[in-house]
């Protein structure tokens, strides 16, 4: 049997706002868009936020309706990586295995630990606890036997929760659930499975597999198997991303070409470090304009595979220009690499521009890594 572990950061983004700011501790907060202007989303919000029925991917003028005495803010988007990867680190000094979902969510495989670690429920104390102390984050964490049922764990009891199902009672822990609690049911499968009477999983899972395909199809088989409390326990790593993308909402539309390019640069410089991260190369670029009447255009072109800032910006200033009408107001700009391959060391016989440009983006990579990003920046001659 496999013990598995799920954590996911609570409220993460809130959580590291807070750090920079404890004014907000206590209070209702919510990032994403303009209230005032009531545009764009929720990106997420603090418990305090959501006793007012607030949540993620709420338009921000329905949140602004509901919480209008709420602190809305924009957030330190850069500096959620930064801590994402400081959790990272501290897990990985304990998981045999361990995988991330998200940039706050993490799977890790425990199996025969514990002898190792004692009891499972006091050490995912440990962690939590650590974690708080290092980090200043609170987090939950699920236990179970596969990877679905430690993910419902972890939502079970937030915030600073710790929920552990024990092998044998999967089926019992999520009858009394709704069905939506299944990860993959979206309102439109909640919608379907509530017009054929199931609100709760034990609805389903009471019932055959033989009966939930006559009425679901091949997907009955799904319901089956997630509502008994059956998941998988794989872990994968040959999975790249398909993109890694940046791109900003402006507080107010804009036309000035000359700060369109600079604010297509940063984007440029952020996608190129998430690459550099990862020692991937990209030989795609996109580009991504959306004007004021919300008309969206996307340009993109295949080069040779690189992570250098200065031919992914050149790339996207040929797109840019190739697409934008001079004088109407942008709303949102963006940048998008895909098409991923490892970046390999080749040994040259001389010293070339290519050698010296990749010698000073690890140098610049490895002042960010101890500084924090915005102490360097790179300019293009």
């Amino acid at each position: 049997m496999k013990t598995i572990f799920h954590l996911d950061l609570d409220a993460f983004f809130v959580s590291v706002e807070r750090l920079f700011d404890p004014s907000l501790i206590g209070k209702p907060v919510i990032l994403g868009g303009d209230p005032v202007k009531g545009r764009g989303i929720v990106t997420t919000c603090s418990y305090e936020a959501r006793a007012y029925g607030l949540h993620s991917s709420m338009p921000i003028k329905t949140a602004y309706r509901l919480c209008p005495n709420g602190i809305y803010i924009r957030g330190h988007h850069k500096e959620y990586s930064k801590y994402s990867r400081a959790v990272r680190v501290i897990l990985e000094a304990y998981a045999p295995i361990i995988q991330q979902c998200s940039i706050d969510e993490f799977s890790m495989d425990f199996t025969g630990c514990e002898k190792i670690y004692g009891s499972l429920f006091m050490f995912a104390s440990k962690i939590q606890k650590e974690i708080s102390d290092k980090l200043g984050l609170p987090s939950s964490i699920g236990i179970g036997s596969n990877r679905t049922i430690a993910k419902i764990a972890s939502d079970y009891n937030k915030p600073c929760g710790i929920t552990y199902v024990l092998p044998g009672m999967e089926k019992e822990f999520l009858a009394p659930m709704p069905v939506e609690t299944i990860p993959g049911i979206g309102k439109v499968a909640k919608k379907m499975l509530n017009a054929k009477g199931f609100y709760k999983l034990e609805q389903l899972s009471n019932l055959s597999p033989e009966t939930l395909q006559r009425i679901f199809g091949k997907y009955g088989e799904y319901l089956w198997r997630k509502s008994n409390g059956l998941g998988s326990d794989e872990f994968h790593f040959d999975h790249i991303r398909k993109s890694i993308s940046h791109e900003t909402t402006f507080h107010h539309d804009g036309s000035n070409t000359e700060v369109l390019e600079k604010i297509l640069f940063e984007l440029t410089e952020s996608v190129c470090q998430n690459l550099r991260n990862k020692n991937w190369l990209a030989s795609t670029v996109c580009v991504k304009v959306r004007y004021s009447n919300f008309k969206t255009i996307t340009r993109d072109k295949t080069i040779i595979a690189t992570d250098d800032d200065k031919e992914v910006y050149q790339t996207v200033l040929q797109l840019f220009r190739k697409c934008y009408t001079p004088r109407a107001e942008v709303r949102l700009l963006g940048v998008r690499l895909n098409n991923f391959t490892y970046f390999a060391e080749q040994t040259d016989l001389f010293e070339n521009e290519n050698k010296i440009r990749k010698e000073m983006f690890v140098a610049v990579k490895k002042i960010r890594d101890k500084y924090g990003y915005k102490t360097i920046h790179v300019g293009f001659c």
